[in-house]
């Protein structure tokens, strides 16, 4: 019953991923408002928004259904677990992302003195709104339920025969932060003109891999604990905090 109830969620997880892909193309795409203009698109709006929702329905469910899988190989809480109570799906992630986006914002603004472009900047409050719903279950489909299952099976399960999986899913889920870190430099590249990461300021990099690294650990912890809804409201809430009710100020 379990794995039948948390493969519907999932799937209803991924049809709101694709839906929200969908709608951003038809919103700004970053801090300064811009809206990618029809002549600059490849196809008309719709057919790119249709091809977006058709991306995520295959990668990213495909993706997904492969985590599912291995973490269940794992002994991880599936996503509907009967043993994991609703406070541990949605009130303690809820409360864990709230203060993850506080941290965030306060680290901000103690590096914005010394990262070389000041405070961060966030997208319009629509696009802010889809893109914390998009990140909440598309990144965490990918750098925890792919990622960190995946890597965590095939060394802590094949490799090393069952031995030391506790550890090993630490340590993917470090390097699985890192590139979650990582993979937020080219949105951040291109917002400054910048053409190659030896343009990227130092202190800049360290910023973003410490903030993104945190929120990929407080995500990687809620996985373990809860399943991977508690992860999704992780990342969902902080977020909501770091990017809409932020910046809106």
């Amino acid at each position: 019953m379990d794995r039948t109830v948390s493969n519907r969620i999932f799937a209803g997880l991924i049809a709101i991923y694709a839906a929200m892909a969908a709608i951003s193309i038809f919103l700004p795409q970053d801090a300064f408002g811009t809206t990618i203009r029809p002549d600059q698109m490849p196809a008309a709006p719709a057919v790119v928004a249709l091809a977006n929702a058709g991306i995520v329905l295959v990668v990213y469910g495909g993706l997904g259904l492969v985590g599912l899988r291995l973490a269940r190989r794992l002994g991880l809480p599936a996503i509907w677990d009967a043993a994991v109570s609703n406070r541990g799906r949605f009130a303690i992630p809820a409360l864990v992302g709230a203060g993850v986006g506080i941290a965030l914002i306060a680290g901000d603004v103690l590096f914005s003195p010394i990262n070389g472009v000041g405070r961060l900047a966030h997208p319009p409050l629509a696009t802010a709104i889809v893109a914390s719903v998009a990140a909440g279950i598309g990144e965490e489909t990918m750098f925890r339920l792919f990622l960190i299952s995946f890597w965590t099976w095939l060394i802590a399960a094949v490799l090393l025969r069952g031995r030391w999986q506790s550890i090993v899913y630490w340590l993917v889920a470090i390097l699985a932060a890192l590139a979650f870190g990582l993979a937020h430099l080219p949105a951040l590249m291109y917002a400054h003109g910048w053409t190659s990461f030896g343009q990227v300021p130092p202190m800049l990099l360290v910023e973003i891999l410490l903030l993104n690294g945190l929120l990929g650990m407080c995500a990687a912890w809620a996985f373990r604990k809860y399943g991977f809804l508690a992860a999704v409201g992780v990342h969902f809430w902080a977020d909501i905090v770091w990017h809409v009710l932020w910046g809106m100020f």
